[in-house]
């Protein structure tokens, strides 16, 4: 036929006419969205460099944000009128000044403060796995329950089978995991959970196989939200599988913390929940076995959540990482697996040490990804020359996430200080006022320093020239990482 031997004999032609298209809209889109100048450069390298390649890596990594709606459905019954008087024992010497904190991040967030909160720290699941499989046994309403990853082995297992008893129980269950972390697992524990006949989804489903969804390919949900009844709620940055029991000695120990909540926070907790599962399934969640009227502890933590991600919760945890440190008078406490802080952070974290304030960054010896410990290691000497301090943790391998700030404010949750947690994931994170948590906490930091090896500037550059190359490079995906 006419038109097939036309194609035939132009197809060069129409390749390289759809690629120039391909390649234009790309570059367009990139010189309008991308913030940064230098990623901007990168991409428009990568996209006209690699013909037809190029412009379907910056389809599937560079175009970092997507739309959607947010539902307010429980936050009214956490509603306060103004800022809470009490933040925690504000009557304290040191403390008063977090009120600036606060009000800078009631006006980057849009959820209220709640007094009358409770938080208790799990250490690994050797803690936090029973208590979460209790409260599972326990449910008499609903349970609602998202994490990253969801493994199908010996944890996994307890946990689906403690959902399906739930189900069976007349509980309402829903199930939502990132699609990423079902296949850290195989086969997915999506399976046992269908057949249990409990109500689950996959967040973001997308592969290269899947061109309609490729945007979607390097935007995960790493949050962890467990919701019972409504009133009681564990969060942290916990994924659910055996490695975090130490106790049975796995053939991949991880150490965690994890958090039991309990007060008018939970609402907010459920209320993420409700928007994530939402935008995935479409089904609205409300009515009172979501949403009751939340417990009130006298004399607790003053807290709420924090929401972040590639929709409009864009960098917001990191504003509130900025005004933390910009607020920090005496001490700064960071403890995370994954240390890539951008510009802003960097000089942040030397400016309050520049003011006097002890910074300590709290980091594993040997990470689970080498990629990114050399990444990290590359940007050592940016912090240590103006006078912080880098620990690093004997293994097993510590995936703890935690900021306490002048021994009175906290935040915990699933984020890291990279640009994966700070611009790409869906990330939740819980700030708190209160001294008596702080302390508890920097106790638990205080804790795993015993045995650390601080980091020396003179140990950074005293690397081989070979290390310092690797590292170097590493370095250049770090917003990749």
């Amino acid at each position: 036929m006419d038109w097939l031997n036309l194609i035939c004999n132009y197809w060069p032609h129409l390749a390289a006419g759809f690629d120039l298209l391909a390649a234009l809209l790309a570059s367009i889109h990139a010189l309008l969205h991308k913030r940064d100048p230098r990623a901007a450069t990168l991409w428009l390298g990568v996209i006209w460099l690699l013909p037809a390649v190029g412009p379907l890596l910056y389809l599937a990594l560079g175009v970092n944000r997507i739309r959607r709606r947010a539902l307010v459905l429980g936050v009214h019954r956490t509603r306060h009128r103004g800022m809470p008087k009490n933040l925690g024992e504000p009557e304290h010497e040191g403390a008063e000044h977090l009120k600036l904190l606060a009000r800078t991040v009631t006006r980057v967030v849009t959820r209220p403060l709640t007094p009358g909160n409770r938080a208790q720290p799990l250490m690994n699941g050797d803690q936090a796995f029973p208590a979460m499989l209790a409260a599972i046994e326990s449910a008499k309403k609903s349970i609602s329950l998202a994490t990253y990853i969801f493994d199908n082995d010996a944890s996994g297992k307890q946990f689906a089978e403690a959902l399906g008893r739930a189900v069976k129980r007349g509980v309402t269950v829903r199930v939502l995991i990132d699609a990423a972390g079902t296949r850290y697992s195989w086969p997915s524990i999506i399976h046992r959970l269908e057949a249990l006949q409990v109500p689950c989804a996959r967040f973001l489903p997308a592969s290269l196989f899947t061109p309609w969804r490729v945007a979607t390919i390097n935007l995960r949900n790493h949050r962890k939200i467990l919701v019972v009844d409504g009133v009681t709620a564990f969060t942290g940055g916990m994924n659910i599988r055996h490695g975090n029991v130490l106790a049975d000695r796995p053939a991949s120990p991880v150490q965690d913390l994890h958090f039991h909540v309990e007060g008018p926070v939970v609402t907010q907790l459920q209320d993420a929940f409700v928007n994530d599962w939402v935008f995935t399934t479409g089904e609205v969640l409300n009515g009172d076995i979501w949403f009751p009227e939340p417990p009130f502890h006298h004399r607790g933590v003053v807290a709420r959540v924090i929401t972040d991600g590639p929709d409009a919760d864009f960098e917001k945890l990191r504003w509130t990482l900025l005004a933390a440190l910009a607020e920090a008078q005496t001490s700064v406490q960071i403890l995370t697996p994954y240390f890539l802080p951008d510009t802003a952070l960097i000089s942040a974290l030397n400016l309050a040490a520049l003011r006097g304030v002890r910074v300590d960054i709290i980091l594993p010896a040997k990470n689970n990804l080498p990629f990114v410990h050399w990444a990290s290691r590359a940007m050592w000497w940016q912090v240590l020359i103006h006078g912080c301090h880098i620990w690093l943790t004997p293994p097993p391998f510590d995936h703890s996430k935690l900021m306490v700030v002048d021994n009175h404010w906290v935040l915990l949750g699933s984020a890291n200080w990279d640009a994966r947690s700070l611009r790409l994931n869906f990330e939740l994170n819980v700030e708190g006022y209160g001294r008596e948590l702080a302390h508890e906490l920097a106790a638990v930091m205080a804790q795993k320093l015993h045995g650390a090896h601080e980091v020396t500037k003179a140990e950074v550059d005293g690397r081989t020239i070979p290390g310092k190359l690797r590292d170097s490079a590493a370095r250049l995906f770090s917003p990749f990482l």
